[in-house]
């Protein structure tokens, strides 16, 4: 099992920055991949920004020039630096991680509880 704690989220300004982190833990044997999404309806969450193993980057087209989704190997965490912000980035955002937990080597899907970031106009 591998569990997902996401921080750093808050309230702020239009034009204000935030950074948030995830951290995993639990019997994690190696992560494939990392990422963020968030709740943009009652039942979809889109992807913001992922990072895989070989630190390929992708970002939605909606926060690209504005976010950078970075990770610590050391620690298990990735980051997620957001600047110039707009009230249409207010969500619940979840870290997301494709990774293994167990001798069978299998990929799963973890995801975190969510940290809110609410930006005022």
């Amino acid at each position: 099992q591998v569990y997902l704690v996401e921080s750093g989220g808050g309230l702020v300004q239009a034009g204000g920055s935030l950074r948030l982190s995830c951290a995993a833990s639990g019997t994690l044997f190696s992560i494939s991949s990392m990422g963020w999404y968030r709740q943009v309806t009652e039942t979809q969450r889109e992807l913001v920004a992922s990072i895989t193993s070989d630190d390929t980057t992708n970002y939605a087209d909606s926060v690209k020039e504005r976010f950078t989704i970075s990770r610590d190997r050391s620690k298990n965490t990735v980051y997620l630096q957001m600047n110039s912000l707009k009230p249409e980035d207010t969500a619940l955002y979840y870290c997301n991680a494709h990774a293994t937990a167990d001798t069978s080597w299998t990929v799963r899907n973890y995801w975190g509880q969510g940290t809110q970031v609410t930006v005022s106009s």
